[in-house]
């Protein structure tokens, strides 16, 4: 590799302090606009009765499930 003269060098960082002046002028000049924040909490939802489930549905889960414990169907756990 070639070794760079002390005045190469001299030349090659002037230019590079000259490039960075430019560009930190020209960043300078550039306008970001503010971000806002959401200050509101949302995703919660209302309290009450509630919807009522498809009982046709029920019955037929319960129906399918191989084992159960009256209100509960008992289900297998995967382990993974």
């Amino acid at each position: 590799m070639a070794a760079i003269s002390e005045e190469k060098r001299g030349k090659i960082e002037k230019e590079a302090r000259e490039i960075l002046k430019k560009f930190s002028s020209a960043l300078a000049k550039v306008k970001i606009p503010k971000m806002e924040t959401k200050k509101e909490v949302g995703g919660f939802r209302e309290e009450g009765e509630g919807k009522k489930g498809d009982e046709d549905f029920r019955k037929r889960m319960f129906a399918n499930a191989s084992e159960k414990d009256g209100e509960h169907i008992i289900a297998e756990k995967k382990t993974w």
